[in-house]
């Protein structure tokens, strides 16, 4: 188990405005912030990143989407992190994520769905480390 994730608030939720809502919510569950920045993924950083679903028909709208706005990216401190934060942002279709959970409040669609959170120990150090260097996590 590890105590750290990775997250993004994504473009749509950037556009927004709930930038502030989803890292008071984040606070709220007990999440440490340990680093965090606002930027803007160019294509080609963003298909490095989402590079895992290359294969799949949807890769190419990802990129797109990714890289079209600013994001929020931060690396959240807190005991079982990964899976507290899972279930703190819900299912990755909105229609079906629980009430109270950051996508069933501020996400549209499966497609634009407000926040990004790591799915495993490994990936979050993975994710974390790909926007973070070691001098920029506290």
């Amino acid at each position: 188990m590890s105590n750290r994730t990775f997250t993004m608030i994504k473009p749509d939720a950037t556009r927004k405005g709930n930038t502030g809502a989803i890292l008071q919510m984040i606070n709220a569950a007990g999440f440490r912030i340990a680093a965090m920045k606002m930027t803007k993924l160019s294509k080609e950083k963003a298909g490095e990143f989402y590079a895992v679903h290359a294969a799949r028909p949807f890769y190419g709208e990802l990129v797109d989407f990714m890289s079209s706005g600013p994001i929020t990216a931060a690396i959240l401190e807190k005991d079982n992190a990964v899976e507290d934060f899972r279930k703190l942002i819900g299912a990755t279709n909105p229609a079906e994520a629980a009430d109270g959970t950051i996508r069933k409040l501020f996400a549209a669609s499966i497609g634009e769905n407000a926040v990004h959170g790591s799915d495993s120990n490994e990936n979050a150090g993975i994710e974390g480390d790909f926007f973070f260097s070691k001098l920029e996590q506290f």
